[in-house]
Formats: structure tokens, C-alpha cells, sequence
């Protein structure tokens, strides 16, 4: 089996430091230049209080770097549906499909920053409800020519979207628990993942593939991204060191998901090329790397010393 490779995006950094459109910019024309596939961008309105990242907007980011690349597939990994007005998200998500020629990939999810929720008066402990009012009314402003419907206080009535983006965004669906998956087993292109070993994606993505099929959908339909922490140095040792302090300064896990710094990709190419063929095996079919501090060195290592060992497809995340 063939699999493809995107990157994360720093839009958003540790407290002291800030993203810098520069920064971006170079490091999304640089990735294309060496043959990886996507680019992915965070999602938050604000993170932490006292420890608290500078953010950039994941869709607006998204849009720059749309004007800067030709080929790579963009995406968030993952956009807080719930906390988002759908009608707007609508537009903005169409427009952004046309303007790169039809690349956007919206991985989407509940959420789970409840200060968020507040801040923007949606309801924390209904975000499921609210995940899949929002994703029906996504759908149906792209596909349909003209819109009529109530949803709770929104209200649609023969209103017409357009241009409507042809084709509609990819829709990818995170989460961990047997309710999730079986959202994306019926309402979703397919999953994304966040930190997962291989052994924790294969148990899931044979639980979404089985929902699937109680559906009546074929699985073969689905799509699946996995994003992994990735260090490149001249040691397991070494690389394991950098990459838990990398994960420290930018990354929290959930206590209660599969999630875990644990999943990194690390050590020598060598090292790294049999890390990545394990989940190779189990399903994964577009791996989204987050390179040690960002650093394009590490980007550059990988495609001259990783990729040409594991059979990568240079193509876009179909």
C-alpha cells in the first residue's frame, strides 16, 4: 500500500513566540517544492489564560497560503464546528474552495475548549447536537440550488448560496469516542486523527469501517488522515528527548482518548521509515507530519530520507 504525506502549520505558537505570515508562507512553498501533499492548519478562537498561544485564524491562514501553493490539498485538523455560524462558515469555506481551485479538506470536530463555547453563547454540553445541525445546513448550502429550512433559531428560507463550490469541500470527521465514529462512518468523508499509535488507529478505523457497513455504506468510501509528531535526528535517543519537549511547549493530549506523545515518529530515516510503515499497514492512507519546531530542516530531511523509503505516491489527498 501507497500513502501520501502533508504537514501541520504553526499558526499558532507557544506564549513566547508568535506565528508570522513569513514564516508560514516559506515553509508552504518550500513543502510543495519537495513533494508533500497538504498543509494543515489548527483551529482555535483562543487557547489557555495564563499559559496562554498565539493563534492565528485556521481559515484565513488557510487562504494565504491557498494564494502561495497550486497543487497541495489545504485543511484544518480540526475546525470547532459547533462554536461557528454555519451560514457564514458556508460562504467562507466556498469562497476558499474557489479561489484554490477546489483543495479545501474541512476536518471537523465537537470541541472541547468550553471557554470557547461560552465566549461565542453556544452551548457546551450540547456541542453534539449543535456539531451535526451545523455540518446538515454546511451540506446542504453547497449542494443545493435553493435552501428552506428551520434550525432552531436559524432560519433558511429560499435562499440561494452561490457560487456553489464545485466540488464541495472534503469533510473529515476527529474524535475518539463509538458515538463520533459513527458520525463519520455516515455524515463524513471520512476520519482524522490526532496522535495516534498505529495499534489505536487500527482498532478504531475497523470499528468506523464496520459502522459503515451496519449502514449500508460501502467502507471503501472513506478517507482517512492521521497527524503524528515527527523528529528526525542521528539517535532514537536524541530525537525522543527533542520531541517531548517540542510536545510539551505546544501540545495537550486528553486524558480520556488513545491520544499520546507516545505516537511520534522519531529517531534515524531508518528508524522512521519502520515507524511510519506500521501505520502504513494498519489503513493509513495520508499521514500529516508536525515537524520538531516546525523547522524546514526537518521537512527537508524527511523528503530526502524518509519518503523514498516507504513507498510515498506524490499526489494530492483524494
Amino acid at each position: 500500500m501507497t500513502v501520501t504525506f502533508g504537514l501541520a502549520v504553526e499558526n499558532f505558537t507557544p506564549m513566547s513566540s508568535k506565528p508570522t505570515l513569513d514564516r508560514l508562507v516559506a515553509y508552504a512553498t518550500r513543502a510543495e517544492e519537495l513533494g508533500l501533499s497538504s498543509l494543515w492548519a489548527w483551529d482555535h478562537l483562543f487557547l489557555g489564560s495564563k499559559r496562554a498561544f498565539p493563534f492565528f485564524e485556521s481559515l484565513t491562514t488557510l487562504s494565504v497560503l491557498a494564494t502561495h501553493t497550486r497543487t497541495m490539498t489545504l485543511g484544518t485538523g480540526v475546525l470547532v464546528l459547533p462554536i461557528r455560524d454555519p451560514v457564514l462558515l458556508a460562504k467562507t469555506t466556498g469562497t476558499i474552495q474557489a479561489i484554490s481551485g477546489g483543495r479545501l479538506s474541512l476536518g471537523m470536530a465537537a470541541g472541547w475548549y468550553e471557554r470557547e463555547f461560552e465566549a461565542t453563547g453556544v452551548p457546551f454540553w450540547g456541542r453534539g447536537k449543535v456539531f451535526e445541525r451545523n455540518l446538515e445546513i454546511l451540506h446542504r448550502l453547497w449542494e443545493e440550488d435553493m435552501v428552506t429550512g428551520s434550525y432552531d433559531n436559524l432560519n433558511l428560507r429560499s435562499v440561494r448560496m452561490l457560487p456553489r463550490p464545485m466540488p464541495r469541500p472534503q469533510v473529515l470527521i476527529g474524535g475518539y469516542v463509538d458515538r463520533v465514529l459513527r458520525r463519520v462512518a455516515t455524515k463524513s468523508d471520512g476520519w482524522l486523527t490526532y496522535f495516534y499509535t498505529a495499534d489505536s488507529f487500527r482498532r478504531s478505523w475497523e470499528k468506523i469501517r464496520g459502522f459503515a457497513e451496519e449502514a449500508g455504506r460501502d467502507p471503501s468510501e472513506l478517507r482517512n488522515v492521521a497527524q503524528l509528531p515527527f523528529c528526525l535526528a542521528s539517535s532514537y535517543e536524541e530525537a525522543d528527548k527533542k520531541v517531548r519537549q517540542f510536545l510539551g511547549e505546544y501540545f495537550d493530549v486528553a486524558e480520556w482518548s488513545e491520544s499520546t506523545p507516545e505516537s511520534a515518529i522519531r529517531g534515524t530515516p531508518e528508524q522512521c521509515a519502520e515507524q511510519l510503515a506500521e501505520h502504513v499497514a494498519v489503513g493509513s492512507e495520508h499521514i500529516v507530519l508536525v515537524p520538531y519546531n516546525y523547522e524546514i530542516e526537518q521537512v527537508e530531511a524527511f523528503a530526502a530520507e524518509v519518503m523514498p523509503k516507504i513507498g510515498h505516491r506524490g499526489s494530492e489527498l483524494a
